[in-house]
């Protein structure tokens, strides 16, 4: 039975299947329960909660990556992925705690100071609730003062800064200067990502790590969170 409900879990979420009313990507499954309802359903029966993230969501997001990078699934198709994870986690996390489970590390996640695009933030911010990381999005547009009083006051692992253009891209630069300045910077793993960004300019801004897209940016939290080198 837990098998059964996980693996249709897993599917609908392949499928982008918020609710019963979504389309999904193959035709007729209008009507079917979604992934809200098969949470539901999974919780009401006594599936466990670590079951339903590490073998329904996280394994349903590692398929959606390798389509994507092979260029079966486009932007779309992956946000209407993440956004089934993004409403499974909202769903699942009060289980969480009285669960015992622990999330694997915290993140802080921001667009910095004068970038207003926050798609791409959003996606890695709910890629990172599905994998089992604690996740606070600090928003767009945010001031590098404010992510340094972030990063004081939550004390997280990792710090992910996100911009997508030239001209915003220098404000990494500064909050990892700023982060130095107020004695935080060796307390936190600073990984960054965005259109104008590379692997080059994360090196010589001192940043920790580089995420081309949402899933290569879990591979480098994930390297990084276990103590291993980040590939490039």
């Amino acid at each position: 039975m837990s098998g059964d409900i996980i693996e249709s879990i897993k599917e609908n979420v392949i499928q982008g299947r918020v609710t019963r009313d979504d389309e999904g990507i193959d035709e007729g499954m209008v009507g079917q329960p979604g992934v809200t309802e098969l949470i539901k359903e999974a919780l009401a029966s006594g599936v466990g909660v670590s079951d339903i993230i590490n073998r329904g969501l996280t394994a349903s997001m590692t398929v959606v990556g390798q389509k994507f990078e092979n260029e079966e699934y486009y932007i779309p198709d992956m946000l209407a992925s993440a956004e089934a994870v993004g409403a499974a986690m909202e769903l699942l996390e009060p289980y969480m705690a009285q669960s015992g489970i622990k999330p694997k590390g915290k993140i802080l996640i921001a667009t910095v100071k004068g970038d207003l695009h926050d798609i791409g933030k959003n996606i890695v911010s709910i890629l990172l609730r599905g994998t089992g990381y604690l996740v606070k999005d600090l928003g767009n547009d945010v001031e590098t003062k404010d992510i340094v009083e972030a990063v004081r006051e939550e004390k997280p692992d990792f710090l992910g800064l996100s911009a997508l253009l030239t001209s915003t891209m220098v404000n990494m630069e500064a909050t990892i200067k700023a982060l130095a300045e107020n004695g935080l910077r060796n307390k936190v793993k600073i990984i960054i990502g965005g259109a104008p960004v590379s692997e080059e300019y994360a090196e010589s801004i001192g940043a920790d790590g580089y995420g081309a897209d949402g899933f290569h940016a879990i591979s480098v939290i994930e390297a990084l969170n276990s103590g291993d080198s980040v590939a490039s």
